[in-house]
């Protein structure tokens, strides 16, 4: 624990789901923890759980990431304490099923703020400490539907292609400053976001349908390896391999059917 003392790790939507969970693994390896969700009572709960149950620091920050002045706020308020983020968990994030022309656009754009332009600026702000400091840790929580569009998620999946693509370059670019970019790309899990997203829970769901420990793990691990991306889970890594062994014409209905019925 005491390698750990100083490298804090900062989660983003760490309420509920797989930020949760990334905050249960990182405490049980003795790092301080900075937990940034908007439910402050949840917050709490955990980092009084956390603290108790591992004995390490916990920060709690309550902040709606889709508003960019908190990004930027969050960022500030860590450097004026000295508090350097040593391993970022770009975890917080928003999806929604539904026909695209029947979605109201400002629920498009709410979650292409918090999907995208959140994300971005929290990578920009955290990775340039890191770059300066020659050393840090970047994961950015894309999904499955990052590698294939899906009708009736049609945003959602792009933002995530856009979460994987921007993880693919940075992890170049970044390299050469001694700072790691890795991608995870989840399937279907039980985080709770599926009823969030007014997902439909489909017999093909239900059949990927993951924990979300395992899926975190594999996410520290690739991190730890440095990894350029990762896509926890057999069944997932076979309908990535199908996507690129196929035409869309042939997988893009499959896949439809599977989260859609």
């Amino acid at each position: 624990m005491a390698a750990n003392v100083d490298s804090w790790v900062l989660i983003t939507g760490a309420s509920s789901g797989f930020g949760e969970e990334f905050a249960r693994q990182y405490a049980a390896k003795g790092h301080p923890l900075i937990l940034v969700a908007r439910r402050l009572d949840r917050l709490q709960a955990l980092a009084a759980t956390l603290r108790q149950a591992h004995g390490v620091k916990v920060i709690v920050e309550q902040a709606n990431l889709s508003d960019m002045a908190a990004v930027t706020g969050l960022h500030a308020s860590l450097r004026e304490r000295g508090i350097a983020v040593d391993i970022l968990i770009n975890n917080a994030g928003h999806g929604l099923q539904g026909a695209f022309l029947d979605t109201p656009v400002q629920s498009a754009l709410d979650m292409l703020q918090l999907d995208i332009a959140s994300l971005t600026v929290m990578t920009r702000l955290f990775g340039e400490d890191m770059r300066q400091r020659r050393r840090g840790k970047i994961l950015l929580v894309a999904s499955l539907l990052a590698h294939y569009g899906v009708e009736d998620m049609a945003v959602y999946g792009a933002a995530k292609a856009y979460v994987l693509r921007l993880g693919d370059a940075l992890h170049r670019e970044f390299k050469r400053d001694g700072v790691t970019v890795t991608s995870l790309c989840p399937g279907m899990s039980d985080t709770g976001f599926a009823q969030a997203a007014k997902q439909k829970i489909t017999w093909g769901l239900k059949l990927l349908m993951m924990k979300p420990a395992p899926v975190v793990r594999a996410g520290i691990r690739a991190l730890n390896a440095g990894r350029i991306s990762v896509v926890p889970g057999f069944n997932n890594k076979a309908a990535v391999a199908m996507v690129w062994a196929t035409p869309r014409w042939l997988h893009q209905p499959l896949f439809a059917r599977i989260m859609n019925g």
